[in-house]
């Protein structure tokens, strides 16, 4: 599919910066992956940058596996349109990069652990609008922020979550998978998505507990709305067992939850914080619904990121899935402030 409005070159000169951050060579096999609804601008954009620097790619576009009766998701990192492509699969796994513009992302798909093993790294471009890619294009001081944190996360014991609003939250670091992203990769096997500037940690099954209190303000990027009541979260042994509140936020959560028909859907996907001071809290009000993929706001810094749904280090998958980025609160790991009242130590 052409785009046929004019493109603004700093769109193109953000991908292309992208790509020489990924170490891409001309002698590597490239792949390009979309589907049918990936945003054909970008599509556009990431072709006209390969171009510009001379490197040749195979564009493989899947059809969007159309939506099934149920609860709608977005946002996920779940994709599911390379269920039965066995020859894209195939392409993919041959591939030394592939670029990921697929609607939802590989993050969790579940073929995604099989391309990673063969030595294929996988650079996601999130379904943004090209200006929010634009302004957050990967700056190289991130890399080591991430790695920092990372290395903290693997070596910590626990990690405990506290705010004013009343959020007390324990979490087991130990046997947890813990990965940061910073906005681009270069190493076979791995995966990033952009925009970048977080970290996350994958606990072991069993390992959470405790409550969330989300006040007015925090985020539910699932449903890219900011909330207007606080909502509480208890959870035992990983798992969601309690959703209250008053108004609509925690009714729309509950109700979602629900509508999953799966006790998965209620479980800790993982936990982490956000390391962009680039990214701006305001975004989803600046954009379109449409024209946001909630990328930018995992990635506000010190934001303290919990996610439920898919935890592959767990042996879970479930195409339920929420991201909730709360403000103000305190992260402590083995004991030591890493975040304080939202602020990054």
């Amino acid at each position: 599919m052409t785009y046929s409005l004019p493109l603004n070159p700093d769109w193109v000169a953000a991908f292309a910066d992208l790509f020489e951050k990924c170490a891409i060579r001309k002698d590597e096999d490239i792949v390009l992956l979309s589907e049918r609804a990936s945003r054909p601008v970008n599509i556009e954009i990431a072709k006209l940058a390969l171009g510009q620097m001379g490197l040749d790619f195979l564009h493989i576009e899947v059809p969007t596996p159309p939506e099934p009766s149920g609860p709608i998701v977005k946002s996920s990192g779940a994709s599911v349109a390379l269920q039965g492509q066995k020859l894209a699969i195939d392409a993919l796994k041959a591939a030394d990069i592939v670029i990921d513009m697929s609607v939802e992302g590989l993050m969790h798909a579940p073929q995604t652990p099989e391309i990673l093993a063969s030595g294929t790294r996988v650079m996601n471009i999130s379904q943004e609008h090209p200006d929010c890619l634009a302004r957050l294009r990967p700056q190289a001081e991130m890399k080591d922020i991430v790695r920092e944190a990372v290395a903290r996360c693997r070596g910590a014991k626990t990690m405990q979550v506290t705010s004013a609003h009343g959020s007390d939250l324990s979490v087991n670091m130990q046997d947890a998978a813990t990965v940061g992203v910073w906005g681009w990769t270069d190493r076979p096997g791995t995966l990033a998505h952009w925009p970048g500037g977080i970290v996350v940690s994958f606990p072991a099954a069993g390992s959470v507990n405790g409550r969330l209190v989300m006040g007015a303000g925090d985020i539910n990027l699932s449903f890219k709305r900011y909330l207007e009541q606080p909502v509480e979260l208890v959870i035992e042994n990983d798992y969601i067992t309690s959703v209250s509140g008053t108004g609509s936020d925690a009714r729309l959560m509950a109700d979602y939850l629900a509508s999953f028909d799966s006790p998965e859907a209620y479980a800790t996907s993982h936990v982490g914080w956000g390391l962009n001071k680039a990214a701006r809290y305001e975004a989803l009000t600046i954009y379109d619904k449409a024209d946001s993929n909630g990328t930018e706001l995992r990635a506000l810094a010190g934001n303290f990121l919990y996610s439920t749904g898919a935890n592959e280090f767990a042996g879970r998958f479930t195409r339920g899935h929420f991201d909730l980025p709360m403000l103000g609160c305190d992260i402590r790991l083995d004991g030591q402030l890493v975040v304080e009242a939202g602020k990054l130590v």
